[in-house]
């Protein structure tokens, strides 16, 4: 018995000498157990937010509040057993201010005890612990201005646009640029009849929310096996993108990527990016831990013990020694992983 399930397109860049589009449909079919195709009821309800580990927070803060118009959710310190065993750091002691966009949150974690380490000087967007978030604008050459009058560090030529003859994309336009850390950024801008229609709606505000979180992988099905076939987030779409823009975007010189998106019924997507050329990305350390500054997770809103039952069954790597009870606060249970690339993924429920 087969499965086949169509993907919708979700970006496709130009090859050189005006070549056509690649657009790629994706079919999927049923596989022997543990494949990509074969899936349980998903135990996850929400991709809740997005954390980022910062070395600095206030510098943080005053970056994502002033330069992009975030606004400070909370702002809280957390300490003791549950949250050394979750993070997997000992005597860990964590400023956590929550930020919203819109509709969407995302997290800064400073390690005030211990220090991790910083994210390497020479990162390229082809190594493995890249991460970044999309944050979508209203106007991207008003956007862009304001970034350059902010002084931020490009980590793209600068703004790329879609060519006009490819019906799906045409219009869509991209940049990624770096916050004090040099975390990547990216901000996206859909014209008119694409993307999430909510990002259509009348209003002033430059910098509406976050769309997704791109992750750089090594192996794009092995990956599915995690988030899809483990995990139950959805298939959404996917694209082979290559030509000089992908290159501008992504800084990298020859750039040729598998891109599939994932979603869950609420929340922001998740991009897989699997650079097919060129293949010199360096992996994600091995000793990664929660406080080094490279370091990553998106947080979801799960059944947590079923979580657990279907990771274990998969042998997919933990940070916490299992789910962590809480007793006080917001959290239930919680639970912190490894993809099969480093990426950390935090399970909670509420």
């Amino acid at each position: 018995m087969s499965m086949h399930l169509k993907t919708k397109w979700v970006g496709g860049w130009a090859g050189r000498g005006g070549a056509r589009a690649l657009l790629l449909l994706m079919v999927l079919t049923a596989h022997p157990r543990g494949s990509i195709a074969d899936v349980a009821p998903s135990p996850i309800r929400a991709i809740a937010s997005i954390s980022v580990t910062v070395s600095d927070m206030d510098r943080s803060v005053v970056f994502y509040r002033t330069v992009l118009n975030f606004q400070t959710v909370s702002d809280q310190e957390f300490t003791g057993d549950d949250y050394e065993h979750l993070y997997g750091v000992f005597g860990a002691r964590v400023r956590i201010v929550t930020l919203r966009l819109g509709d969407e949150t995302l997290k800064l974690e400073e390690f005030i005890a211990p220090r991790g380490r910083p994210i390497p000087l020479d990162s390229r967007s082809d190594d493995a612990w890249f991460q970044h978030v999309a944050i979508i604008v209203r106007d991207m050459d008003r956007a862009f201005a304001w970034l350059r009058s902010q002084h931020v560090a490009f980590a793209s030529t600068g703004p790329q646009v879609l060519p006009q003859w490819n019906p799906n994309a045409g219009g869509i336009a991209a940049f990624y640029f770096r916050d004090p850390d040099g975390h990547n950024l990216e901000i996206l801008h859909f014209p008119p009849g694409k993307g999430d229609p909510k990002w259509q709606k009348a209003g002033d505000a430059l910098f509406l929310g976050i769309d997704h979180s791109a992750i750089v992988v090594a192996d794009t099905d092995e990956s599915l096996r995690y988030y899809h076939g483990t995990l139950g987030l959805k298939i959404a779409g996917g694209s082979e993108n290559y030509g000089p823009e992908q290159e501008r975007l992504n800084n990298v010189f020859g750039a040729r990527l598998r891109i599939t998106a994932l979603r869950a019924e609420h929340g922001p997507g998740i991009e897989l990016l699997e650079y097919l050329a060129p293949r010199s990305g360096r992996p994600m350390p091995i000793d990664t831990q929660s406080n080094d500054v490279w370091n990553w997770h998106i947080d979801m809103q799960a059944d947590v013990s079923q979580a657990d039952t279907a990771v274990r069954r998969q042998h997919y790597r933990y940070v916490s020694p299992g789910p962590i009870r809480f007793t006080l606060g917001e959290r239930a249970s919680a639970l912190m992983l490894r993809d099969p690339d480093g990426h950390a993924t935090l399970l909670e429920s509420n």
